[in-house]
């Protein structure tokens, strides 16, 4: 596929949204995300359990949850990208691995995801942000039975 250097540009910039997002959450400073997402934008993780609703409602609900974990790494990869002028849609792969101390005091827990995001993009005058991400389950291993990350 030929791009020209504003869709070279365009993908690169959403590229890089979506590393913002990750390391934003990996390293808990959930208000980079204000950067990330429009302020009405419509999040869904409840294919993995986690809360759906508005950008603020879902920041609260991570502000909430992320702590209970002492290590998580988003690794995003296969950015499927389509550009349509000032707005875009995405798919991008995450492997998702994360530590959970099990409060036994002699081990953590390390399970993981394999996920999809589902995003809809648009570009705004701070650049390019997310205004719609559903989460799409591929599949999840060694998930303790009590996580119910609705109950953040």
């Amino acid at each position: 596929m030929k791009y020209s250097l504003q869709q070279i540009s365009d993908r690169l910039e959403i590229e890089d949204l979506l590393v913002e997002y990750s390391d934003a959450v990996d390293t808990l400073e959930l208000d980079r995300l204000d950067n990330v997402f429009t302020p009405d934008a419509f999040i869904d993780y409840s294919p993995l359990g986690g809360a759906m609703g508005t950008y603020t409602e879902v920041k609260q609900f991570l502000k909430n949850a992320l702590p209970a974990f002492k290590n998580t790494q988003h690794m995003i990869s296969n950015f499927r990208i389509q550009l349509d002028g000032d707005r875009a849609s995405g798919k991008v792969m995450c492997f998702n691995p994360m530590e959970l101390d099990m409060g036994d005091g002699s081990r953590n827990n390390i399970f993981f995801v394999g996920l999809w995001y589902i995003d809809e993009y648009i570009r705004s005058a701070d650049g390019w942000k997310i205004s719609s991400r559903r989460e799409e389950k591929s599949y999840d291993y060694n998930t303790p039975e009590f996580i119910q990350f609705s109950s953040f």
